[in-house]
């Protein structure tokens, strides 16, 4: 099984080693499971939805089956309008749809901060993509991890390696929900 996982530097791995990144912390895990995949880790820190958008087509390559699509974080750190998160977040998953390639939408949250109007506009994006494309959805990357300092690095917005091991244990049975729909799309 062929998974890209396709993100930020939350999924890059940003300020850890390698073997402490999402996606390998996530192989070793479905290894755990006896679930054989290898999960190419196609996070580029500081990328937005848009940039991930400008490069899918080369870092998701021929043969991916699936996809852990992990984008917005820095759309919402910077403001940017939560329009153009959804618009780019939506033509990944329809150009991924045309591919006949699975998807896992791992969402995002916005900063409180940044009020009510933009919370409300920013939070929404996720849940609405998820029922339009009938992607597997896990609501929120960071759930668990964001905001407590024992599971963050110093700069508070990036997991260490105690919490990327939690996004894993939280996020995998979503993923193993992805590869069943894939080896049931194969017919295996």
């Amino acid at each position: 099984m062929k998974i890209v996982a396709l993100g930020d530097s939350l999924t890059a791995g940003l300020g850890l080693p390698v073997e402490a990144s999402f996606p390998a912390r996530l192989v070793v895990a479905l290894k755990a499971k006896g679930i054989a995949a290898s999960v190419v880790n196609a996070g580029v820190s500081g990328d937005t939805a848009s940039g991930g958008l400008g490069r899918l087509d080369w870092s998701v390559a021929e043969g991916t089956e699936a996809v852990i699509l992990e984008l917005g974080a820095n759309d919402a750190l910077r403001g940017i309008d939560p329009t153009v998160t959804k618009t780019a977040l939506d033509a990944i998953l329809k150009k991924l749809k045309d591919r006949h390639i699975a998807v896992l939408l791992a969402g995002m949250r916005a900063p409180r901060n940044l009020g009510p109007d933009y919370v409300g506009a920013f939070d929404a994006i996720y849940p609405a993509l998820a029922s339009t494309h009938a992607v597997v959805f896990y609501p929120f990357f960071l759930d668990g991890v964001a905001s407590d300092p024992k599971l963050n690095q110093g700069d508070g917005l990036h997991p260490n390696a105690a919490g990327v091991d939690v996004i894993v244990a939280r996020i995998l049975p979503q993923v193993e929900e992805l590869i069943a729909r894939v080896r049931a799309a194969r017919g295996t």
